[in-house]
């Protein structure tokens, strides 16, 4: 009687084993990681109408700020030549995109928005056509720069004209600098010269 309840509870046993292996879903012990883009990735066109790839940037750290004419913080263009001129020998660069997103503040064209920075203040630093910085029509550089799926690091809006965008030497995101912090505070010059 005994070796007959034996039997019957190793069968029910192992007929539960068989039941728990067949309802069991195999679970994969590796995670798919999502493989964060760089700048470097992504070419857009200068004022000029020449092909600007960010590619030819590998190693500076760059600063990208979406500007306008005609915004009460017009003037850090000023402090961004500035900042430039300083440090453009120690592998920075300052790349700017004109927009008219916030107000229309930048209504010009491509030629009236490089003769206004040449005229008013100096701008040597790189600038790009003019393009949209949020909605719908979003240039490709800021999805990267909005977008934690691109960039890795995190999801941002541009708040306002002259938000800045920190990218290290390898072409990844580090920091967003909301537009009224000027280019010459000590957390963006901190960043440039560590």
């Amino acid at each position: 009687m005994k070796q007959i309840v034996l039997v019957i509870g190793f069968c029910m046993l192992l007929s539960c084993k068989n039941q728990a292996q067949e309802t069991t879903v195999p679970i994969s012990t590796k995670t798919k990681t999502m493989k964060k883009e760089t700048i470097y990735s992504y070419k857009v066109n200068d004022l000029s109408g020449n092909e600007f790839d960010f590619a030819s940037l590998k190693g500076k750290k760059i600063l990208i700020v979406n500007t306008a004419s005609k915004c009460g913080l017009t003037p850090q263009y000023k402090d961004l030549e500035a900042i430039y001129e300083k440090y453009k020998s120690n592998n920075f660069v300052i790349v700017g995109f004109p927009a008219n997103n916030f107000a229309s503040q930048e209504p010009g064209t491509n030629k009236e928005i490089s003769e206004f920075c040449q005229k008013n203040y100096g701008v040597t630093f790189p600038m790009m056509e003019k393009v949209s910085v949020k909605g719908a029509d979003m240039c490709s550089v800021y999805q990267f720069l909005t977008q934690k799926s691109k960039n890795g690091l995190q999801d941002s809006q541009v708040e306002w004209n002259f938000q800045k965008y920190l990218i290290n030497e390898k072409g990844e995101l580090e920091k967003v600098v909301l537009p009224q912090v000027l280019p010459t505070d000590a957390e963006i010059v901190n960043w440039i010269t560590k």
